[in-house]
């Protein structure tokens, strides 16, 4: 009797300390990701191409050693995979299309651990790849797949700032301005994040940018529709 009531204290100790620990352990991860987002922003846009080609691969050597860290979590393989697909901008194009495929397949991973991680980020990295990256048979590009994964993402997250300006940014690519601008307007509703200012105002200005560019575009285009009507074109009377 006296050993099953240690026994009992015991199995209730090591619950409480789960339950204390669990916590922790999710903070722990939470300030790691937070941290690497930080580092990675002052890398990209506080960095020349070559002060990046050194310090991208330290940052993801640390990307790393937190996915191993955390296997079962899908927040490290996303920002794995996202300095990943930074660092290929300054390697070789041979380099880069290995490195932009392993970075598609942790993506890919990270969905199946958990498609709600970082509101949807996995899709959306996975959908930037796919419009930005050639098509096949140099590469895995696809305009529809980089569709269906931003869609996905915005689903997830219709307020988001990355959301909004990524798959604005795939519909100016595909020449579909006015579709473009109304989520670069939602890009530029969206708040400052105290603990993301710097990557979120960079994306801020790119969106008053692009939205910029989209008017130019509907301009453009009503200027050509009226050309058809211009008298020195179209006299209104049959031709002799």
């Amino acid at each position: 009797m006296h050993y099953s009531c240690c026994m009992s204290q015991a199995t209730v100790v090591v619950f409480l300390l789960l339950l204390i620990t669990a916590p922790l352990r999710a903070s722990e991860l939470t300030d790691a990701i937070a941290g690497l987002e930080s580092a990675w922003a002052q890398v990209y846009y506080q960095n020349d191409e070559a002060q990046q080609q050194q310090k991208l691969p330290e940052l993801l050597k640390k990307a790393e050693a937190l996915a191993e860290r955390y296997p079962q979590a899908a927040e490290p393989k996303i920002w794995q995979a996202t300095i990943m697909i930074t660092n290929a901008g300054v390697q070789s194009s041979i380099n880069a299309l290995s490195t932009l495929s392993m970075a598609k397949n942790l993506l890919e991973q990270a969905i199946q651990l958990n498609p709600l991680a970082l509101d949807g980020s996995a899709y959306l990295t996975l959908g930037v790849l796919y419009y930005k990256v050639p098509p096949w048979p140099v590469s895995f590009g696809d305009n529809l797949m980089a569709e269906n994964m931003l869609k996905t993402s915005l689903k997830i997250n219709p307020n988001g700032l990355d959301a909004n300006y990524f798959y604005g940014d795939f519909l100016l690519e595909q020449d579909r301005a006015s579709e473009a601008a109304e989520h670069f307007r939602r890009a530029l509703q969206t708040s400052v994040r105290p603990n993301q200012s710097l990557a979120d105002m960079e994306l801020h200005n790119a969106a008053r940018q692009s939205l910029a560019e989209c008017d130019k575009k509907q301009r453009s285009r009503g200027y050509r529709f009226m050309s058809l009507f211009d008298a020195n074109d179209y006299s209104g009377s049959p031709a002799n």
